[in-house]
C-alpha cells in the first residue's frame, strides 16, 4: 500500500486507514484481530480509534491484540479525546484536566506508553483554545504523543488552532483533520479543505463510503444484517439516503459497471485521490468486508469517469468561498 505523508509532517501512513468504531459492538475480539493481521498483510499502518468507541472497548481490544498477535511499531497508532465519556469533572471536553486525564486513559486501555497521532475530537466552545492547545503541547513533550491533530472542526476552528499553534514559541503544529468527506458529503470543500492547504494539514476523511450508502446495499431495501437496520446505527445511516444521494449513488454504480469493479471501489478511490487527502478512514464489521474496501487499493478512477462523479456529487461554492485546486 502506498505510502504518503502526514501533511507538512514528517510522519508517514499508509493511504487507507483502518477505523475501529464497530470494535466492541458489532466486532468481537477475535475478528478484530483477524482484521487488523488482513491490513497488516496488505501494507496499512494507520489505525484509529477514540476513547469513547463502544465505551473504551475498541481501544482495549487494539492494545489486547498489540500485545499478543502485532508488534507496537508495526503500526501508527492514533486516537481521540473530548467526547464526553462520564459525569466526572473530568469526564469529557477540551479542559488541560480532562484531556490529560483522557490520554492516561488512553494509554491505559490500549497498554502502550505513547501514541502516534492525538487527535482533539471536537472543539469545545467553553474552553479558550489556548488551553486546550497548551494541553496537547503538554503531551507532545512528556513523550505519550508524537504527533496532534483535530477532529470535525470547521475551517475558521482550524485556522484558529494552526495559527496559534504557528504563533506561539512553544507550540507544535497541527499535522492532521479528521473529517467527513465522501461523494455525499462535500462541504468541507468550502473551507476546511482551503485552510488544511494553506496551513498544511493532512486530511484524514472518515465516512468516506458515505456512512455506507455509496456501496449501493441500501438502493432498494435495508439488508437485515446492515448498520442501517440497527437501532444504533440506522439514525448514522439515515442522514445519507435522500434523493441527491440516489442520483450520487446510481452513478456510482453505473461507474464501477463499466470498470468491472465495485460501487465501495469506486467511491473510494474518488475520496483517496481528492487534492489534501491523505489517508480515508475505513471501518468493517468483518473482515470480508474489510478487504472489499481494501480491493480499492488497486483503482485508479480514468479522468472521464472522475470528472463525471465530481460534476454529479458538486456543491454550490459562493461569495467568499474559493475552490481548492
Amino acid at each position: 500500500m502506498e505510502q504518503r505523508h502526514l501533511g507538512r509532517s514528517g510522519l508517514r501512513v499508509s493511504r487507507l486507514g483502518l477505523g475501529t468504531m464497530t470494535w466492541g459492538r458489532d466486532t468481537d475480539a477475535d475478528e478484530a484481530a483477524s482484521q487488523l493481521v488482513a491490513f497488516l498483510d496488505l501494507g496499512g499502518t494507520l489505525v484509529d480509534t477514540a476513547d469513547v468507541y463502544s465505551d473504551g472497548e475498541s481501544e482495549r481490544i487494539l492494545g489486547g491484540i498489540l500485545g499478543d498477535l502485532v508488534p507496537r511499531d508495526a503500526i501508527v497508532l492514533a486516537t481521540k479525546a473530548v467526547a464526553r465519556r462520564d459525569d466526572g469533572p473530568f469526564g469529557g471536553g477540551a479542559s488541560r484536566g480532562a484531556l490529560l486525564s483522557a490520554l492516561d486513559g488512553s494509554l491505559g486501555r490500549l497498554g502502550v506508553d505513547h501514541v502516534d497521532l492525538w487527535q482533539l475530537h471536537a472543539w469545545d466552545t467553553t474552553v479558550p483554545v489556548e488551553e486546550t492547545l497548551s494541553a496537547v503541547d503538554s503531551a507532545v513533550r512528556s513523550g505519550k504523543v508524537r504527533y496532534a491533530g483535530v477532529s470535525n472542526y470547521s475551517g475558521w476552528q482550524l485556522a484558529t488552532a494552526a495559527s496559534r499553534q504557528l504563533s506561539t514559541s512553544d507550540g507544535l503544529p497541527i499535522v492532521s483533520t479528521q473529517v467527513e468527506y465522501s461523494l455525499l458529503e462535500r462541504g468541507i470543500e468550502r473551507e476546511v479543505l482551503p485552510a488544511a492547504d494553506y496551513h498544511g494539514i493532512g486530511v484524514l476523511p472518515w465516512a468516506p463510503l458515505g456512512r455506507g450508502v455509496l456501496t449501493g446495499k441500501y438502493r432498494a431495501s435495508t439488508p437485515a444484517d446492515s448498520r442501517g437496520a440497527s437501532p444504533h446505527y440506522a439514525p448514522y445511516v439515515e442522514h445519507h439516503r435522500t434523493d441527491r444521494a440516489a442520483r450520487i449513488v446510481q452513478a456510482v454504480v453505473t461507474a464501477a459497471d463499466g470498470l468491472a469493479t465495485s460501487p465501495l471501489s469506486v467511491a473510494l478511490a474518488w475520496v483517496r485521490d481528492r487534492p489534501g487527502v491523505v489517508a480515508p478512514i475505513v471501518g468493517a464489521r468483518d473482515t470480508g468486508q474489510l478487504l472489499g474496501s481494501l480491493i480499492s487499493e488497486e483503482l485508479t478512477l480514468p479522468a472521464a469517469i472522475r470528472s463525471a462523479l465530481d460534476d454529479v456529487s458538486d456543491i454550490e461554492l459562493g461569495y467568499p468561498e474559493l475552490r481548492l485546486g
